[in-house]
C-alpha cells in the first residue's frame, strides 16, 4: 500500500513535464529579407502574405507620433546638475496646496487611520 498524501517523485516529474520552454521561431521575409515572427505583419513594409495591409504612409505617421512623444518626455537639467521634468514644480505646488486645503476634519474623514487593528500593529505609513 502507498503512503497517504505522499508527493512521489513520479507525480513531481509528471507535473514538471509541462514546464518546458518552447523556442520562438523567426521567419525571414521574402520581399525585404528582414526577420519577423510567423503569422505577423512585416512592420517595415506593411505586407502580410504578399498583400499590402498597412500603407507605408501610415507607418511613417506612427513613427512621427512616437518621436514627438519622446521629444515631450525630455528632462530639464539645472545648473547644479539635478534633473527634473520640465513642469515638475507646478505639479508639486498643486499637490501641496490640495493637502493643506483639506484641513484637520477633511484629513480625518478622507485619510487612512495610522493604527489599524489586526494588521500587524505596525506604525507609520
Amino acid at each position: 500500500m502507498s503512503v497517504r498524501m505522499r508527493h512521489t517523485s513520479s507525480h513531481t516529474k509528471n507535473r514538471r513535464s509541462h514546464h518546458a520552454l518552447a523556442g520562438t521561431t523567426i521567419v525571414t521575409d521574402k520581399e525585404s529579407s528582414k526577420l519577423r515572427l510567423p503569422h505577423r505583419i512585416d512592420e517595415s513594409t506593411g505586407m502580410y502574405r504578399g498583400i499590402q495591409i498597412v500603407s507605408t504612409r501610415e507607418l511613417r505617421k506612427e513613427e512621427k507620433k512616437e518621436t514627438k512623444k519622446e521629444a515631450r518626455k525630455r528632462e530639464h537639467i539645472h545648473a547644479d546638475g539635478s534633473k527634473e521634468p520640465v513642469h515638475g514644480e507646478k505639479h508639486l505646488a498643486k499637490e501641496e496646496s490640495d493637502k493643506k486645503s483639506q484641513g484637520l476634519l477633511g484629513r480625518m474623514v478622507t485619510g487612512r487611520a495610522k493604527a489599524r487593528s489586526g494588521m500587524g500593529g505596525g506604525t507609520g505609513s
